[in-house]
């Protein structure tokens, strides 16, 4: 079985992404990025939702181009590339750089992935990453915290029914007081009390 990560930059308020999907307060350092791109390296699998697919294959397919890029940039351009990648929408055609297309309801196909044999899985995006929460199929949480409060917009987190216990496994600070914190999801579900 696979494991599945939800991976994501978060403001210290709990966003991925500002008010107007502003992303300008995430943007990592060297060490940082050298962590994402090892990240990418590492992924067997990475699970798309629309918007962050837009979102990524508008700049990296091509970014490896650009005139002034860097050597960690190149790296990551063609890791991405590489990386198995399966998009979750009904709305956008087609999907290219070693990627399919999944339309309708993403959790049973997401389910069916993680029972799969083969190497971790990252989900991305926030609605999709909602949807297999709720569905109790993400079993670590990492979380790239900035330090930024940006008061609104896209929240890393979604409503659940139930409460899920989660073991911190890593802490890691990077410089600009970003800190890595993950977490494995328990198995233990508690329902919420009234």
């Amino acid at each position: 079985m696979r494991k599945l990560t939800f991976a994501m930059n978060v403001s210290v308020d709990g966003y991925i992404a500002a008010p107007g999907d502003d992303l300008g307060w995430s943007v990592p350092g060297d060490e940082l990025f050298q962590w994402w791109s090892d990240r990418v390296a590492a992924t067997g699998l990475a699970l798309y939702g629309r918007k962050l697919w837009e979102t990524m294959s508008s700049h990296w397919p091509t970014a490896d181009q650009e005139p002034g890029v860097t050597p960690a940039q190149i790296e990551f351009a063609r890791r991405w590339r590489d990386m198995p990648k399966v998009v979750f929408s009904s709305r956008i055609r087609p999907v290219n750089w070693n990627t399919r297309l999944v339309a309708g309801d993403a959790v049973p196909e997401i389910a069916r992935l993680k029972a799969e044999d083969g190497g971790p899985m990252d989900i991305g995006g926030a609605t999709l990453a909602a949807a297999a929460m709720r569905a109790g199929l993400i079993d670590e949480y990492a979380m790239v915290t900035h330090p930024v409060l940006v008061g609104g917009g896209t929240p890393f987190y979604t409503a659940l029914d139930n409460w899920v216990q989660l073991r911190l496994v890593e802490t890691r600070a990077f410089p600009g007081g970003v800190v890595l914190t993950r977490y494995e999801s328990g198995a233990e579900r508690t329902r919420f009390q009234a």
